[in-house]
């Protein structure tokens, strides 16, 4: 059977990957594919212990902050990311470990440290689109939804840090998309890339 894909979507707080990650979702589905629609932090013990961490604004030390996206990573790997590749499944991810280069990274952890304990450890994305607005306009749209839900990322200061380091992320697989057109159009260029990778999208 042929190895699945895994397609990353990666960003600051308020970049629109969420809604174009189920927008590809919907798009796939509807021509037959094996879709499967995943998250990080995920929902399993220490995802929701992260979850419950970055809503509550009580920060935890950096170290700490870091171990438990990394354990969750493994979890997430062993029982999802790898039994669903091997099906030959098309994967989905809202956030993986460049959101640990970019946020912990800004913690003051080196990001080229994290990228390559993360390149060597667990699978590689076939596609990490990177949805790129600035960390203002970002916090801005998560304002206009409510406010901030995540108060220990969702600051201002932090998120420049983290649009910086997205920004400074370089590799083959990285994509980078423009966020500030309307979804639709957003949406367009997503499959574009999607299709460059051999998909069949109508």
């Amino acid at each position: 059977m042929e190895r699945g894909l895994l397609i990353v979507f990666e960003g600051i707080d308020g970049c629109g990957k969420s809604t174009q990650l189920r927008m590809l979702a919907e798009r796939l589905r509807a021509r037959g594919a094996n879709v499967v629609e995943t998250k990080e932090p995920t929902n399993g013990p220490v995802g929701k212990r992260i979850r419950a961490m970055a809503q509550s604004g009580n920060a935890v030390a950096p170290e700490e902050e870091l171990a438990w996206f990394i354990e969750d990573r493994r979890e997430h790997v062993r029982d999802k990311l790898e039994p669903e590749l091997a099906k030959g499944s098309i994967i989905l991810c809202d956030r993986y470990w460049l959101s640990t280069v970019a946020y912990q990274g800004a913690r003051g952890f080196a990001t080229d440290e994290i990228m390559r304990n993360s390149e060597a450890e667990f699978p590689i994305p076939d596609l990490a689109l990177i949805f790129e607005i600035t960390a203002d306009e970002g916090l801005a749209r998560v304002n206009a939804r409510g406010g901030r839900s995540e108060p220990v990322f969702e600051e201002i200061e932090f998120q420049k840090k983290v649009e910086k380091n997205f920004a400074a992320l370089e590799r083959g697989w990285i994509v980078r998309v423009n966020a500030r057109p309307a979804v639709e159009v957003i949406h367009d260029d997503v499959v574009d890339r999607v299709r460059a990778l051999g998909v069949l999208i109508d």
